[in-house]
């Protein structure tokens, strides 16, 4: 259609007049003190998971600041996602989940939503660290000495994988890349396998979040040697960063809140604003730190920014080692 045939492309729609502009712009406003005024469902994996303990864990003080309950609904594997994906947009339904949202399109040959088009990012809500964990038979002391171990023996030390393409498997993954080592991953079917092995001496290493190796690091059976976030981590103040000897090094286990795309913009603020408040109470900081995660409460724009960066890298690393997921 020609600039000359009758076409709207560009133009207002017809029953947007200058008189009416000023409603609209007040309306907003008018609308968001309305909301919310009925249950808001929060979706998120299946109880007894992270997710779940995450969603719970905020839709409490949540539901109490909103002035209305939050129910969790739990669905198995990304079912959760899959149907926050084709909710209605409009702020009644929440979606509760790790980086599965956006790492998942690199671990199968399809997924049934796109994680940049049909989400609105609310908040980075969480995020645990995975710890560089070994055997306290083995001889190094830091991760430069590990490296070092670990190309004068290739192919000769292995490494918990875990659930294959959870973050422990994607951190040692990254790794191994970052590094150049040749270390060997082996998978199991829950992480609890790998403690008992690598505890026995039959693996040398693993990469497993905080709150899951918090037990054995108390009681020695095994010995961290640094934490995979960028900077220190409040649970292990006196552990170095990966990032030290490899610069850029990140993997950890983030959780975030999203909204269905379309969920109008004063929605998402309202939501992003409350979130972040409770996040920061000295309480829900305490709980969470309890379970080895540390509350983080991010703007939209950094949630989004943090997406495109895994998606960038850690996309990469798992195109790369192969690694796929049922």
């Amino acid at each position: 259609m020609t600039a000359g045939s009758g076409s709207n492309v560009g133009r207002a729609a017809p029953w947007i007049t200058l008189a009416s502009l000023p409603v609209l712009f007040l309306a907003a406003p008018a609308m968001a003190q309305g909301y919310p005024n009925k249950v808001i469902r929060m979706l998120t994996t299946a109880a007894g998971g992270g997710s779940d303990l995450n969603a719970r864990l905020i839709a409490q003080p949540l539901s109490v600041n909103l002035g209305q309950q939050i129910v969790v609904d739990n669905r198995p594997g990304s079912i959760a996602t899959d149907v926050a994906a084709k909710s209605a947009p409009d702020g009644y339904t929440l979606l509760v989940n790790g980086s599965a949202v956006w790492l998942l399109q690199f671990l199968r040959d399809s997924v049934a939503y796109d994680a940049l088009k049909d989400f609105a990012p609310v908040t980075l809500a969480t995020n645990a660290p995975c710890i560089v964990a070994i055997h306290p038979s083995l001889p190094v002391k830091n991760v430069r000495e590990l490296i070092a171990l670990a190309k004068s023996r290739p192919g000769q030390l292995n490494y918990v994988a875990g659930v294959i393409g959870a973050p422990p498997h994607i951190a040692g993954e990254l790794f191994k890349a970052r590094a150049g080592v040749n270390i060997v991953q082996i998978g199991y079917k829950g992480i609890g396998g790998g403690f008992t092995d690598v505890v026995a001496g039959q693996i040398q290493l693993m990469f497993p979040t905080a709150g899951s190796v918090i037990p054995y690091l108390n009681s020695k059976r095994l010995r961290a040697l640094a934490v995979t976030t960028p900077e220190p981590s409040q649970l292990f103040p006196h552990l170095p960063t990966v990032a030290e000897v490899l610069p850029g090094f990140e993997a950890s286990a983030p959780l975030a809140v999203f909204a269905p795309a379309g969920t109008p913009a004063f929605i998402v603020q309202k939501l992003n604003q409350e979130i972040v408040r409770v996040l920061n109470t000295p309480e829900l900081k305490e709980k969470f730190l309890n379970v080895g995660i540390e509350t983080v409460g991010s703007t939209p724009e950094q949630l989004t920014a943090r997406m495109k960066s895994d998606m960038a890298v850690l996309g990469k690393v798992i195109r790369d080692a192969g690694i796929r997921a049922d």
